[in-house]
């Protein structure tokens, strides 16, 4: 069975996207996603991302990371998603219905209103979401947000001292994030600039992270350090982050068709 597939890429963090409405597939397995995420024998991609027929918005989203686990949300994502449809868009993902505009160069995409409660991260206990009592190796008192996946945001005098690559999977594993998390370290520079670097869960260190841009901008706004209209400096390029009124957050950034292609299932299931 030959699959056809478009590569696409928000900032460097590089996406296999397989549109399942235009044919018909075998059930993705764990397996099979590492195999064509494999950047030396498959395909290569940070996240592989399933376009599915939906009963709730115009088309759903899967996200599936380069380990094999199906996660919840992911913006850089949808900005490629939102490039290929070439038209606005209600797209149904685990983390709920997000709403895709598509603009020159990229893409806005509505992400929601950010969750702060304990439960809803979630975190194995109560405790204060603005500011955790808690520290991993002088990384300490972070936030914790949900934007459609958990995220906690550790705010440092230089994102470039922190040994994230070291640091980050501890923390992602950490028993205290059962469904694990995302970890961002964060450095506000102004009032309307920040610079993050995100290791991102069941990916890694990344380029960039649409949610992981949202979470902090949401964090640095509830805890007052900037206005609520941010750049957000990543690796591989910077996104803009707007939170309206009502808490909803918008972000808009570019995203690229790379190539497209086909591969037979058997080589890689």
């Amino acid at each position: 069975m030959r699959i056809s597939f478009t590569k696409m890429h928000g900032l460097g963090n590089d996406f296999v996207v397989i549109d399942g409405q235009a044919q018909i597939l075998p059930e993705l397995s764990p397996a099979a996603v590492r195999n064509i995420a494999d950047r030396h024998g498959g395909i290569g991609c940070d996240q592989l991302i399933l376009l599915e027929a939906s009963d709730k918005a115009d088309s759903k989203m899967r996200i599936f990371n380069a380990d094999g686990s199906e996660v919840e949300a992911c913006g850089n994502a949808a900005r490629a998603v939102a490039v290929l449809l070439g038209e606005k868009a209600a797209l149904e993902t685990a983390g709920g219905v997000i709403a895709l505009t598509p603009a020159e160069g990229g893409a806005s995409v509505d992400m929601g209103t950010p969750r702060f409660g304990w439960e809803e991260i979630p975190l194995q206990m109560p405790m204060n979401t603005n500011r955790m009592p808690v520290a991993w190796d002088g990384l300490e008192n972070p936030a914790a947000v949900n934007v459609g996946n958990p995220h906690v945001i550790f705010f440092v005098e230089n994102v470039a001292d922190v040994p994230l690559s070291d640091l980050g999977p501890q923390i992602e594993h950490d028993p205290l994030f059962p469904e694990r998390v995302n970890v961002n370290v964060a450095s506000v520079k102004d009032r309307k600039t920040i610079e993050l670097r995100v290791w991102e869960r069941g990916a890694g260190l990344t380029k960039a992270c649409g949610t992981g841009a949202c979470a902090t901008a949401a964090a640095a706004i509830r805890r007052g350090l900037t206005e609520k209209r941010v750049i957000v400096h990543l690796p591989g390029g910077a996104l803009e982050i707007e939170q309206a009124g009502d808490g909803r957050l918008t972000m808009t950034g570019p995203a690229t068709e790379s190539f497209r292609g086909s591969f037979e299932w058997d080589d890689f299931a």
